[in-house]
């Protein structure tokens, strides 16, 4: 056999396949948007207290090492203002 074929043979293969995928993919997304269209999820209700955090000072210490370490500062050059959750 001659190389060329067997090159052409294995990409054509291989793209074969891809489309495939991609194909069984659409079919699944299909399948699985028409199912979950009937179930709905109920909105989260947003909690009137906030969270209360344990050891605050240690999270904002582990916070401002974690941020010190990223900028490549020293932590005494780090100052939080405050920590609100998202």
């Amino acid at each position: 056999m001659s190389s060329l074929f067997v090159i052409a043979l294995g990409l054509s293969t291989v793209f074969a396949g891809l489309i495939l995928l991609i194909f069984v993919c659409k079919i699944m997304s299909f399948f699985c948007l028409k199912l979950g269209a009937g179930k709905k999820a109920a909105p989260a209700k947003a909690s009137a207290a906030p969270a209360v955090i344990p050891n605050k000072p240690e999270l904002i210490a582990a916070v401002g090492v974690a941020i010190a370490e990223d900028l490549g500062k020293d932590v005494s050059a780090i100052r939080i203002k405050s920590i609100r959750q998202i």
